[in-house]
């Protein structure tokens, strides 16, 4: 049996549907099949979150770095 391949979400919309299988699943109301691959659904979009939030940490730091040295804000100004 082919496995299909979902679409993957930018992390707005990831996190929403992560969040709607969770009130699903918390309700119980679900059959054991449809808990089951809820659950692993779940996993495809918290790796996508993961994901997208390191890939984005890459960036702010590659954002901060002048000349190989990072860069550090006073907030205390702010």
């Amino acid at each position: 049996m082919a496995k299909k391949k979902q679409k993957t979400l930018d992390f707005e919309a990831a996190l929403e549907e992560l969040e709607t299988l969770v009130e699903r699943m918390e309700d119980g109301e679900s059959s054991l099949e449809d808990s089951l691959k809820d659950f692993e659904r779940g996993i495809e979009l918290t790796r996508q979150c993961q994901t997208a939030l390191a890939e984005a940490e890459q960036k702010v730091e590659i954002l901060l770095k002048k000349d190989g040295e990072p860069q550090t804000f006073n907030t205390e100004d702010t």
